[in-house]
């Protein structure tokens, strides 16, 4: 006969292995972001629960550095990120074993060439020197602008700044121009030191922003992400019903006041299930939002900088799986 202590053992490991599996709790999967109005919306997410909501194990890693959250996906320091593609696009070139799984948005006022009081016209910006961050998203962006506005990009002069550094030599009069964005444009126009002589929202689809994932951990936790798709989804309807709540949540993240933070939600086109859908899937490239559209034209700038030595075939790296599946289940 089993002793009561054999039989009280037993009972709790049968009890353990017909434990469901949703019982047992996932690890957090990390999720850096940054300043950006497209990405502090996750914090909206959590306020509101969405991520319990959905079953979503994920941890928001904050980073007061942009570029240092994308170092740290690219070196495996955190599981995912919030950042550019044209960002994305020079470590896939290199081989690091990321994936893109969302779309959160597409810049739509929120980069901006911003130049001194005393420029009114393109024109008048040649032989004028632009402060900017070398190789980065700003530059792209004040390229697409001179050449659309036939300013050759050989009468104007490129200096290498940080996007700070570059706002703070406009506002001191030190450039006549500079490549930058939230919420250093909103410091320079609250400052009286510059306008914005062309932005994002002249340029539809340029400037895309996404989720891109480690593939290790989108394959071993493919319906986290599926999750994940779900929660961005319902954040964004909120944010599109209740802006000036969203930009409360928001704006404590950022230090900055509700009012001001809602002028900059305003120039961020956020993605929800449709425009992921479209931006997402290969058979929609030749559509403005697509992503595999965009790769084509940063992958030229990002050649022409010596950035990279080939564009990467956008069906390699662009997931549109988990975005699919959201909309399904």
């Amino acid at each position: 006969m089993k002793s009561i202590k054999t039989q009280i053992l037993v009972s709790m490991f049968t009890a353990f292995t017909l434990m469901p599996t949703a019982a047992i709790a996932a690890p957090e999967i990390t999720l850096g972001l940054s300043n950006w109005p497209g990405w502090v919306a996750w914090y909206v997410a959590k306020h509101n629960g969405y991520f319990k909501e959905y079953h979503a194990h994920f941890k928001l890693v904050w980073f007061s550095s942009y570029m240092t959250s994308v170092e740290a996906l690219s070196a495996g320091k955190i599981d995912a990120n919030c950042q550019a593609l044209i960002d994305t696009i020079a470590p896939v070139e290199k081989g690091v074993p990321i994936k893109v799984v969302l779309t959160t948005d597409n810049s739509a006022g929120n980069d901006a060439l911003m130049v001194s009081n005393n420029i009114k016209t393109f024109k008048q910006l040649e032989g004028k020197t632009i402060a900017v961050r070398m190789d980065s998203i700003e530059q792209y962006l004040d390229e697409y602008a001179l050449k659309k506005n036939d300013v050759p990009l050989n009468k104007v002069s490129f200096t290498n700044m940080s996007t700070a550094d570059a706002a703070a030599a406009l506002m001191a009069g030190r450039v006549g121009a500079a490549g930058v964005w939230n919420p250093w444009i909103q410091r320079i126009e609250q400052r009286h030191t510059g306008h914005v002589l062309f932005s994002s929202a002249s340029a539809p689809g340029v400037i895309p922003d996404i989720v891109a994932a480690n593939k290790s951990i989108i394959k071993k936790y493919p319906e986290q992400f599926v999750a994940l798709a779900k929660v961005w989804y319902k954040t964004v309807q909120f944010i599109d019903k209740h802006p000036q709540q969203a930009a409360k949540i928001m704006a404590p993240h950022v230090e900055l006041s509700p009012t001001v933070y809602q002028q900059a939600l305003a120039g961020t086109h956020l993605f929800g299930k449709e425009l992921n859908y479209h931006s997402m899937n290969a058979k929609y490239k030749n559509m403005t939002i697509s992503l595999y559209k965009s790769t084509e034209d940063t992958g030229k700038f990002l050649l022409k900088v010596k950035a990279i030595n080939k564009v990467p075939d956008p069906s390699m790296f662009i997931d549109p799986t988990c975005v699919n599946d959201a909309i399904k289940k």
